[in-house]
């Protein structure tokens, strides 16, 4: 006679992969998307758009203004762990649910069934506006850093030319997108490439050709605060100006959700996609601490390189003269170029998702090219987006900053919605989870990351200039406020009617699921085990497509 199997066997059983395209049917979606992508370059989907040199080189005058090298060096370390909380909840999620939708369809599907819908489409905005505010905060900063370039050789730059060459990086990125996903596969395995290996090489050449260095304590210890007259420390206090001055790093550390977007075109998802949330965000931890470590210990004189329009530029001047200089910062303009490609294409599989679930015109924008298995018209929505959240850079002096704000802000609020929700209820997410999971660590793990996020959220709603007036104003809150005011009007004026949430399909209703979570405890633990049973089951009701 053959063993009884026991809870270890039957888990086994469970955790034997389907073939992906009939995970994606238990989700209740049909393969649609060319799905030809590994765990590398869903690591590098998510390692491109965090893009360390993008964040660091954009933001660093940000950085210099708002506490100086000693909240940017301390604060990128605290920044980094703390963010690792959210990633690690991110990819025992993302594991779950491997679709295309990422945070939106996470929220609707852990979400109970009557707030199932409602917690779907307010993520799914606010993962929108996030997703269009990030590409724009990356192209117009590269496109400072080409003005840059060129005004080494004679070039005026104004703010319309800037926001003529952020048009055409954005057209640029999306015909590299309506090309082929297969180029997509090419130009990520050379962004991983030099957003490694090229960036330390970068870092070791300053480190190397510095006329002097700056002393440990310098580095880690100096404050300065450029926030006006009188800054806000005066009108504040310090820690006001530091907690401001994070933005750098998590400004930089954002994006990583770009392997679960990419979901629905990569192999063996529910273990690949996790592994690329969370290997690059350790990988980007690590790189981004190297390359800032070497800017701030290479750093000359720190109020002519902060009076200097862009200080990192500065910085390379003096560590290598004009020519070295050109070269260098050409190598970061190709990166933070690559990185805003990606960033249009996780845009564009986020909104296609989107508008799977009629959260977004479906009739336009529910649609997959036929020759290239790509959603063309989101990506190209994406491209629009990003153009006119840029128009205020031509009369805001801190437009860049404020944009970055609702990037960040935006993004991790969609993030922590679906980890929040499964944080506090255990039960239901634990007949729910894939293959990555965190076992016992989850819930502590998914509360660390709601508290820091909702820290974060009010941090960056504050003004970081003084005086406070039109043109400095942080519109982050604003932003925010406008897309809180959409989602619950929209909501009670027709929305409800239209949007029913992501569609959730068979998974939670698998017989399999039900015996393994049946076999798990002892007799006497049963009667409750069932209820979660039941709770997961009923997923399955709401909405079947």
């Amino acid at each position: 006679m053959a063993p009884h199997p026991d809870a270890a066997s039957i888990e086994a059983q469970v955790a034997h992969k389907h073939d992906d395209a009939d995970r994606l049917h238990d989700l209740g979606y049909e393969q649609e998307l060319q799905r030809g992508w590994t765990v590398l370059e869903s690591f590098g989907s998510s390692f491109s758009v965090i893009s360390v040199c993008t964040g660091i080189t954009t933001s660093f005058l940000l950085g210099m203004t708002n506490g100086g090298p000693g909240v940017m060096s301390v604060g990128w370390i605290c920044v980094s762990v703390a963010t690792m909380f959210v990633a690690t909840s991110m990819a025992e999620v993302v594991s779950a649910v491997p679709s295309a939708g990422g945070p939106m369809h996470w929220a609707g599907v852990l979400a109970r069934p009557r707030h199932s819908a409602f917690a779907a489409y307010a993520t799914g905005w606010f993962n929108f506006l996030g997703q269009a505010a990030v590409t724009a905060s990356i192209v117009f900063g590269n496109s400072n850093l080409i003005a840059a370039l060129a005004g080494m050789y004679g070039f005026e730059a104004t703010p319309a030319k800037i926001l003529g060459i952020h048009a055409g990086l954005l057209v640029l990125a999306g015909l590299l997108n309506s090309v082929s996903v297969s180029l997509l596969g090419h130009l990520n395995r050379l962004s991983i490439l030099m957003h490694s290996a090229g960036v330390f090489a970068v870092g070791v050449a300053v480190l190397v050709k510095a006329p002097t260095h700056r002393s440990a304590r310098e580095v880690f210890g100096t404050f300065y605060d450029g926030s006006g007259d009188p800054g806000w420390s005066v009108r504040a206090s310090p820690a006001y100006v530091a907690l401001t001055g994070i933005l750098l790093a998590q400004f930089t550390i954002t994006g990583f959700d770009a392997s679960a977007h990419l979901a629905e075109e990569t192999k063996d998802s529910g273990r690949a996609a996790p592994l690329g949330v969370l290997i690059s965000v350790g990988a980007s931890a690590c790189f981004g601490l190297f390359y800032l470590l070497s800017l701030l210990f290479s750093l000359q004189d720190y109020q002519a390189t902060l009076e200097s329009s862009q200080p990192v530029l500065h910085i390379f001047l003096d560590a290598f003269g004009k020519t070295g200089a050109a070269i260098a910062l050409g190598f970061i303009v190709l990166c933070v170029a690559l990185c805003g490609t990606f960033s249009v294409t996780s845009n564009s599989r986020m909104m296609y998702a989107f508008a799977r679930d009629s959260g977004i015109p479906k009739r336009w924008f529910d649609h997959v090219d036929k020759r290239t298995q790509a959603p063309i018209r989101t990506v190209w929505l994406a491209v629009f987006l990003a153009f006119v959240l840029a128009l205020p850079s031509l009369g805001s002096a801190v437009a860049f900053t404020a944009v970055t704000s609702i990037a960040t802000i935006g993004l991790y609020i969609s993030y922590v919605i679906p980890i929040a929700i499964a944080g506090f209820d255990q039960q239901r997410f634990r007949t729910l989870r894939g293959p990555f999971h965190l076992g016992a660590a989850s819930r502590p793990v998914a509360l660390i990351a709601t508290a820091y996020v909702a820290f974060i959220t009010v941090v960056f709603c504050l003004p970081t200039a003084n005086p406070v007036d039109i043109n400095t104003l942080n519109y982050a809150p604003v932003a925010v406020g406008i897309v809180l005011v959409w989602i619950v009007l929209s909501w009670f004026l027709g929305m409800r009617k239209v949007f029913h949430g992501p569609a959730q399909g068979s998974l939670a209703d698998s017989g399999i699921m039900k015996q393994t979570m049946a076999s798990r405890f002892s007799s006497d633990d049963k009667s409750d085990e069932v209820k979660d049973v039941a709770a997961a089951g009923s997923i399955a009701q709401v909405v079947t497509r």
